[in-house]
């Protein structure tokens, strides 16, 4: 026979919960401040050479999880991929069989944790330095791209991640990736709008609401929430917001993200906000952010190559979607007027500061 708690009793076992977490996360700040004071003291280089460093990739077997890994271990990082399921397991061994992935004994470690415990994201993330939250979530049903529902998952995996990171002492850095998407839905009938769109923007959540843009909204809620964690918790974070993200076979690839992403591109291609990005280059552009924060990187980074305006541009994204152009484009292929200018120049910034310290370049 089970025991019954009284509704009192539960509250209290909660509050008791949350006041133990809160213990938890206070240690594991005090201790990762330690440990850079220790640095600050030690006759050693601060900057410890790649290869000891570990870093943590969630959802590491997706279209740009993978890329993210490649990356890494391409510059002597070791890599500890975090996936939720045994099909991804499998998924990494026939890349890396096929070379999809790299080949790297001793450089690459793969472990299961779910989104949802944050006991096991905190196994998985011990003694990595950083951590890669790529946000990465496929639709179970295969049809609708990314739902409501999916929304709320993503929000609580993120709102975990966090946490978890909060908690793990070795936990220094964590780079999340956003969405352009989290910046460019906002109200174009307000007259005082202003028309640069940056880093500085953020999309209108009952915006996305009413338009049933479910994936921006996701990506607004989740990185928003981590922002409000790291806040709390003393944890360095800093957020990429890719446009849609292209590179070979990109939407068979990542059909989830690219269907959701598309969701009201005609609007996007009218007001001059359709971006798209190579998945290398944000790949890259992940690095560049992670190996910067501790000097120059923070904040939020808009991420994109190219800016969708002319029909020719369109009609090469329809082909590599299997779409027809009207569906980015509408009816009319003439050339229109940019109502709003996008910048990623903060992030252009610190990947040419960055470029030009590799060659050491005043």
């Amino acid at each position: 026979m089970g025991i019954v708690r009284t509704q009192e009793e539960e509250n209290e076992r909660m509050e008791f919960e949350d006041f133990r977490q809160t213990l938890v996360a206070l240690a594991a700040l005090e201790r990762r401040k330690q440990s850079e004071e220790f640095k600050g003291l030690s006759s050693h280089n601060a900057d410890v050479d790649l290869e000891e460093k570990l870093v943590c990739v969630t959802s590491g077997a997706s279209f740009l999880g993978l890329a993210i890994v490649n990356r890494l271990l391409l510059r002597g990082y070791s890599v500890r991929i975090l996936v939720d399921n045994q099909e991804d397991v499998e998924k990494l061994r026939e890349m890396e069989r096929s070379g999809d992935m790299m080949a790297c004994k001793n450089k690459i470690s793969v472990v299961m944790a779910k989104p949802t415990e944050i006991q096991g994201l905190m196994e998985a993330f011990d003694g990595c330095r950083g951590v890669f939250h790529t946000s990465a979530f496929a639709d179970p049903d295969g049809i609708s791209g990314y739902s409501k529902s999916m929304a709320e998952i993503e929000v609580k995996a993120s709102e975990n991640v966090m946490k978890a990171c909060a908690r793990t002492p070795s936990v220094r850095n964590c780079v999340l990736t956003s969405s352009l998407l989290a910046c460019i839905w906002r109200d174009s009938t307000q007259h005082d709008l202003p028309t640069l769109v940056n880093h500085d923007c953020w999309s209108d959540e009952s915006l996305c609401m009413d338009k049933k843009l479910w994936y921006a909204l996701g990506k607004l809620k989740a990185e928003k929430v981590a922002w409000k964690i790291a806040e709390e918790m003393g944890i360095k974070l800093t957020t990429i917001c890719p446009g849609l993200v292209t590179g070979p076979e990109f939407s068979l690839r990542n059909p989830t993200a690219t269907i959701a992403y598309l969701k009201g591109a005609q609007e996007m291609y009218a007001d001059g906000l359709l971006a798209i990005v190579d998945v290398s280059r944000l790949a890259e552009a992940h690095l560049s952010v992670f190996e910067e924060m501790n000097k120059t990187a923070f904040g939020r980074y808009i991420c994109f190559d190219q800016v969708i305006e002319r029909e020719e541009e369109a009609e090469k994204l329809a082909r590599e979607m299997g779409m027809p152009a009207n569906k980015i484009c509408g009816d009319s292929f003439d050339i229109i007027p940019t109502r709003f200018d996008l910048s990623n120049k903060k992030l252009t910034n610190l990947m040419s500061r960055k470029l030009r310290s590799c060659y050491g370049e005043s």
